[in-house]
């Protein structure tokens, strides 16, 4: 499983609520099992961010029922910290065709408590390593990113993915930006680099 080291130690929120200091070593992905599906259902996004990612109880649930997706969770030494989805069907993610080996990526989140700690920009790359390690014939990752939402794009390009300039209609927040990020083993070292 690919391991990023976070520079320092962090804090976060323990179970009564208090804010607790996490000597956090990695951040790493994996596919969402039994034992991590109570605390992924418990993730939090500030309420302004729901438009944006969803409901992460929805998206659990149906990326269980729909074929070529998977659940996927972000971890931070032992905490969830996050979530996203993988689709392998990317008419989900853009109208137009853009070629085989092409994944999509939503639903990222961090939780509200972990956000604004360089956490996005690692699991991105971490879930880009999974990616090539479990689906090598990946190529492309290509995501929508509210236009509003500019927290979430400087995130993106921060990890290596490039605004296409094309603009998808819908998303509960209004239209959306398709970024896309190359897998090939060049772009893994500008990103590991970066």
């Amino acid at each position: 499983m690919p391991v990023i080291s976070l520079p320092d130690r962090h804090t976060g929120t323990g179970a009564g609520g208090d804010i607790v200091a996490l000597d956090v070593h990695a951040v790493r992905v994996c596919v969402v099992n039994a034992g991590l599906e109570d605390a992924v259902c418990a993730l939090r996004v500030a309420p302004a961010q729901r438009a944006s990612v969803g409901d992460v109880d929805f998206n659990l649930a149906d990326a269980r029922r729909v074929p070529g997706s998977e659940a996927m969770t972000i971890l931070a030494g032992d905490a969830v910290v996050g979530f996203y989805r993988l689709d392998h069907v990317v008419a989900v993610v853009s109208p137009r065709p853009l070629g085989a080996g092409t994944v999509g990526l939503r639903a990222f989140l961090l939780d509200a408590r972990w956000q604004g700690r360089g956490l996005a920009r690692l699991a991105l790359r971490a879930c880009c390593d999974d990616l090539a390690r479990r689906w090598p014939a990946a190529m492309l990752l290509a995501l929508n990113v509210d236009c509003a939402n500019l927290v979430a794009l400087a995130a993106y390009r921060g990890a290596g993915f490039v605004d296409t300039g094309a603009l998808v209609a819908g998303g509960a927040a209004g239209p959306q930006r398709l970024m896309l990020r190359r897998l090939d083993a060049a772009a893994m070292g500008e990103s590991a680099n970066g």
